[in-house]
């Protein structure tokens, strides 16, 4: 479809971009069929437009990647739910109470690994995630197993199961499960999974490559640097900081199929899509399940998770349950100076609005991949 077919979605992407944002990729596949569009620019100084299809940094949307992995497993009868995961992984001091639920609903209570915000206000600093730090060593690789340990230096935020908090942590240890008990590389088992079965083009774990090889957009990065603000190009960086977390490259077309798939029931038995989608309730309105967020609008149920790099990149990825009508969208950021956590969630009301018809209370904050 043309956008003069769906004007109300062009406008919708266009106020994304008008709100600060640098550029926007958006698709949507409901009973009208598919549109596609974009609003914004591709690179800062120049013209043109987001490229259709391009290939981006889809940060925390990763999680429902990796989840969906391990819950194959479960299906296989390779995995346990809830049985422990430390005995198959001994090379760490995991404790012998988490258990892959847990490490899949954000209760097992590991540091996460890019830093702990508490409620009080007090932040315990991880790794470089953001700000000038990490921005001017954004190329620097880490081996998975380096991110584990430097969260088990840390101590535990809580005991496992008692409360929930979302950590990065969780995933990078799920997909070493993964790997354990697979003997194959979470690259190779998502693309023999879910890559090559749905036929996605654009979709890769990959690892330590800095570079997004496919068409793409440029993503900026604005921070502080002593009295002075600093706007760099943040398109090249390492994703290895947070291995199976947000690390993550797609396209807007490969995550609809994903999703739309996901959801009808294609990638899970019925029992474990269940458990998937299923809130856990410690996580309160956030409704976090498996890698999934759920929100009740009064009139229906969505299912999603969104997603952000570390700077530049952002993912919406939404649907309705029987995976018949998606929101996807690819989104980066410009130059604006603008306050990300005061614009997206306006923005992000909006567009879940026109798609949907609904609001976007209880969705997940957009800084929650890092």
């Amino acid at each position: 479809m043309s956008v003069q077919d769906r004007p109300e979605l062009q406008q919708a992407a266009q106020e994304f971009v008008d709100a600060g944002f640098g550029g926007l990729e958006l698709r949507v596949h409901d009973e009208h069929g598919e549109w596609v569009g974009t609003a914004g620019i591709r690179e800062l100084g120049r013209t043109e437009q987001p490229p259709v299809g391009g290939q981006f940094r889809v940060g925390s949307v990763t999680k429902t990647f990796v989840s969906t992995v391990a819950l194959q497993l479960v299906a296989e009868g390779k995995l346990e739910l809830d049985g422990p995961v430390a005995d198959r992984l001994a090379r760490f001091a995991l404790d012998p109470r988490i258990t892959l639920r847990m490490l899949l609903n954000h209760t097992s209570g590991l540091f996460n690994y890019t830093g702990e915000y508490y409620p009080d206000g007090t932040v315990v600093m991880g790794l470089p995630a953001t700000g000038k730090e990490w921005a001017d060593n954004r190329l620097r690789g880490y081996a998975p197993d380096e991110l584990v340990e430097f969260a088990l230096g840390k101590p535990a935020r809580f005991e496992p199961g008692a409360e929930w908090s979302y950590s990065n942590t969780n995933y990078t240890v799920a997909a070493l499960l993964i790997e354990a008990l697979t003997g194959r590389t979470l690259a190779e088992e998502l693309e023999s999974r879910i890559v090559k079965p749905l036929g996605l083009t654009g979709t890769v774990e990959p690892g330590d490559r800095t570079d997004i090889p496919g068409p793409h957009s440029h993503g900026y990065f604005r921070y502080q640097d002593g009295d002075d603000w600093t706007v760099a190009d943040v398109t090249e960086q390492n994703p290895s900081l947070l291995f199976a977390a947000g690390s993550m490259l797609s396209t807007t077309n490969d995550l609809q199929v994903f999703m739309s798939a996901l959801q009808s029931g294609k990638l899970l038995p019925a029992d474990l899509l269940a458990e998937m989608r299923t809130p856990e309730p410690k996580s309160g309105p956030l409704n976090y399940g498996l890698g999934l967020f759920k929100q009740d609008t009064g009139t229906q149920t969505l299912y999603h998770h969104n997603g952000s790099a570390p700077g530049g990149y952002g993912a919406l990825m939404y649907s309705n349950p029987d995976g018949t009508k998606t929101l996807t969208a690819a989104i980066t950021m410009g130059d604006s100076a603008a306050n990300i956590l005061e614009i997206f969630p306006p923005a992000l009301e909006r567009l879940v609005t026109k798609v949907f018809g609904v609001g976007e209370e209880g969705l997940e904050p957009p800084t929650s991949s890092l």
